[in-house]
């Protein structure tokens, strides 16, 4: 029973933290809601895009800062089984945040974090993996998508837990299916190159 409750309180808490949108708050605290700027997506990149790096990466960083927090918490009461609780509900209220009418980012803030917690040379191999794609295409949704893929094969290289490799395939899965649009356009070619900058319009769509 104890346990049980455990698990819920660690689900509910990660829940919370994880809606706590960054992005939303920090465009509002500006005077705009970013989810009518730009893509219309509430994420690091879009802030990136509409406001400048320092809103991009105070947002990147702030949203990764909130679901390492969840995975700590759910470590201290549950081990890496609570990591892994505390992943999935922070990724959750990410992308459907309670606070915000359930309209969040794709994932891919929190996806790092989850690489950070599973092991660090995991979340080198992402960063590696987005900032190599991102580049050479300059479409960053090409590189959040990779990134995402391939902290799966890094977690069973670094990490082989069940726990973990479960917290990883479930990051995967949740981001890849957020960039569905991003996909598609991408396969039809239509996919716009990222340029930040205050102010710069872009219609690509990613984090």
């Amino acid at each position: 029973m104890l346990t049980a409750l455990k698990w819920l309180f660690v689900l509910v808490v990660s829940y919370l933290l994880g809606s706590l949108s960054f992005s939303i708050i920090f465009s509002r605290m500006i005077g705009r809601d970013i989810r009518k700027q730009g893509s219309g997506n509430a994420g690091a990149t879009n802030m990136t895009r509409v406001f400048g790096w320092a809103a991009g990466v105070a947002t990147l960083a702030f949203d990764m800062l909130k679901g390492v927090a969840a995975m700590l918490i759910g470590r201290a009461l549950l081990g890496d089984v609570g990591v892994c609780l505390g992943g999935i509900g922070s990724m959750v209220g990410h992308c459907w945040p309670v606070f915000h009418d359930f309209k969040g980012g794709k994932g891919i803030s929190i996806g790092a974090a989850i690489g950070l917690m599973i092991d660090w040379r995991v979340c080198v191999t992402i960063i590696a993996v987005f900032l190599i794609v991102a580049l050479l295409s300059k479409k960053v949704s090409l590189g959040s998508v990779c990134a995402a893929v391939a902290i799966v094969p890094a977690t069973f290289v670094f990490a082989p837990r069940p726990p973990m490799i479960a917290l990883a395939v479930f990051g995967m899965v949740v981001a890849v299916c957020r960039h569905a649009e991003n996909i598609k356009r991408l396969l039809a070619g239509t996919e716009p190159d990222f340029r930040a900058g205050k102010g710069a319009k872009q219609s690509e769509n990613s984090k």
